[in-house]
């Protein structure tokens, strides 16, 4: 009987030491190899990270917090004391025609590039994922324009363009029509840039389109095969539903891209040194307006408070897609 009760206040006192470790009791003797060897599986993850977080910290969060920093002083290039002003800035950019008529121009053009460019992505995705001879070239060869330098296609494309020598309306009067001044016409403009876009990223589109075009199971074209469904009726059936993850993470970096859309309608212009987006700002976009208020007009405050209003509208549009994403995933798993 005593032994027992020994026994039972033994076993008290070890699960009251076990509580007090967390329901853990180390092994006596381990040994500093053990110990180190488990610090690197606990540890060590987080050190491959943080490399990242580190560059990350320095070239990205800083100069973003920095920027709104600036944009609450009257900020001039070669001023030594800014004065604090507040929101001014804010105030006098809301007020600004200039930043409407910038806005207007960014939204045409993402939208002149981003739509196309998605359509025609998804039919290049279908076509290579048909059984072609070679495909490794034809996917090298619609990726080369990405890989291209952008200064060269923007140089070739501003002389296709041109308003007098231009190709684009060589081919025009060919068909009896009207020379255009893709310069001076606004609309017209917009859609010369929006070309010059989607031929630089509609290739690389293509791509993660027909990566996600791999990874639908063969199994469900097989099973439409054998209940008569054609091509086009598995294409809008069974790839398409299947690609919608893809093609809202494309069209969320096809948003940001286009939203901050800078060297080509800077490299579309046509006047040596101008920076303004045509002679009467008629494809200005945001990026080049503040390039313009910090670099030309030297007012970084105002600049700054710019690209806060860009950010801002950046993260409304992709949580617009974020939410758009949740619904369309809710929506497959119900089905």
């Amino acid at each position: 009987m005593t032994a027992d009760l020994d026994t039972a206040s033994s076993g008290k006192q070890e699960s009251a030491a076990q509580r007090v470790s967390g329901g853990r009791v180390p092994p006596p003797g381990i040994s500093f190899r053990d110990r180190l060897s488990r610090w690197d599986f606990k540890y060590s993850p987080y050190l491959y990270v943080a490399p990242f977080f580190i560059i990350f910290g320095i070239v990205g969060l800083f100069p973003l917090l920095y920027t709104a920093y600036v944009s609450l002083f009257d900020w001039e290039l070669i001023e030594d004391s800014p004065s604090f002003v507040g929101l001014e800035n804010y105030v006098l950019l809301f007020s600004d025609p200039q930043f409407w008529r910038t806005l207007v121009n960014t939204v045409s053009i993402f939208l002149l590039s981003s739509i196309p460019q998605i359509i025609i992505a998804i039919l290049l995705a279908a076509m290579l994922n048909t059984r072609l001879r070679g495909p490794t070239g034809w996917r090298v060869g619609i990726l080369m324009p990405y890989v291209a330098s952008l200064v060269a296609l923007g140089i070739i494309f501003a002389n296709l363009f041109g308003p007098k020598f231009g190709l684009v309306n060589g081919i025009l009067e060919t068909f009896g029509l009207e020379r255009i001044d893709w310069q001076a016409n606004r609309f017209a403009s917009h859609v010369a840039i929006a070309v010059m876009v989607n031929w630089r990223w509609t290739g690389y589109n293509a791509l993660i389109v027909l990566a996600a075009m791999h990874a639908i199971p063969k199994e469900l074209y097989e099973a439409a095969i054998v209940d008569g469904a054609g091509a086009i009726r598995r294409f809008f059936s069974i790839t398409l539903p299947l690609l919608r993850p893809t093609l809202i993470f494309v069209v969320v970096t096809s948003t940001i891209g286009g939203l901050q859309i800078f060297t080509e309608p800077k490299l579309f212009d046509a006047m040596p040194g101008s920076n303004n987006g045509g002679s009467t700002n008629q494809f200005q976009t945001i990026t080049l307006y503040m390039y313009q208020s910090a670099f030309e007009d030297q007012d970084f405050g105002y600049a700054s408070a710019i690209a806060w209003a860009l950010f801002v509208i950046i993260i409304l549009v992709a949580l617009i897609n974020f939410a758009l994403t949740r619904r369309l995933a809710s929506t497959g798993e119900e089905q």
